[in-house]
């Protein structure tokens, strides 16, 4: 049975999505079956894996409001063994839907158990806010992985965060757990990334991956082609430190997987 872990922050622009897809590719290219759950209405997972919104004859959201099976809207990408339930602009409306729904915390639960015996891992990329659609993807899940970038702002709503996580384990998911933290946009040269690491190192101790994301051009660059890091520039910092950080994912949920030798290999041309 697969493991889900929802990638979650409610603020944006902290490498969430960044997170989400290139941590999925490299799992996938170490040997794993992988599905990517893609509930952010900007569909920006979606996009960064190469599906185009526009085109997708079912998304998330027919999903969630009972259009159409799971198994219906589940997309390949071009990474072997990765997969992806995507999204589109339709979403935006779900969480009016949902609301009036039964058991309305428990829709992407009740849709995602069916796959749950097809892959070994199941990431959801959440919105980033704290609205419904994340706490479907809190309840859903095994654990939540957060990414955090070293940033001073980064720290301001953390314990909204772990407030809204802490109550979806009492009302809703009392198997919720932390899977751990994720430093992302990090330049060890700066006092300030150095501090805000401390502070959190002191906060989550050992939940802290050792593996921090650097500020990388490449990283941003690889979405605008519809392309995670290892597909687009495996050799770059932000493509060696994913790697590093898919290898410690996978050690610590002490999973056997394929070390990937022939990393230029991967790479796809443009």
């Amino acid at each position: 049975m697969s493991k889900i872990i929802a990638i979650a922050n409610q603020k944006g622009g902290v490498g969430k999505t960044t997170t989400c897809v290139n941590l999925s590719a490299y799992i996938a290219a170490m040997g794993k079956k992988v599905l990517v759950v893609d509930v952010d209405p900007q569909g920006n997972a979606t996009s960064g894996l190469g599906l185009e919104k526009r085109r997708l004859e079912f998304s998330v959201y027919d999903v969630l409001v009972g259009d159409c099976e799971p198994n219906e809207a589940i997309e390949s990408t071009g990474v072997n063994g990765l997969y992806v339930i995507p999204s589109n602009i339709d979403l935006a409306g779900a969480e009016v839907e949902l609301v009036n729904m039964p058991n309305r915390e428990h829709v992407l639960k009740t849709a995602l158990n069916p796959l749950r015996n097809h892959y070994d891992y199941i990431f959801i990329d959440c919105p980033p806010s704290l609205a419904l659609l994340t706490v479907n993807a809190l309840t859903a899940a095994d654990s939540v992985l957060i990414p955090i970038p070293g940033e001073f702002f980064a720290l301001e709503g953390l314990s909204q965060l772990m407030n809204t996580i802490k109550l979806g384990k009492k009302h809703l998911n009392a198997q919720l757990d932390i899977e751990g933290v994720v430093l992302t946009m990090f330049d060890g040269r700066s006092n300030l990334t150095n501090s805000v690491a401390e502070e959190i190192l002191k906060y989550f101790g050992k939940k802290v991956f050792k593996t921090r994301i650097p500020r990388n051009i490449r990283l941003g660059e690889a979405p605008s082609y519809g392309l995670s890091i290892m597909q687009f520039d495996p050799r770059s910092t932000g493509g060696i430190a994913y790697q590093a950080l898919a290898e410690e994912f996978l050690t610590r949920n002490n999973d056997k997987f394929e070390p990937l030798t022939n990393v230029g290999a991967l790479r796809v041309k443009i």
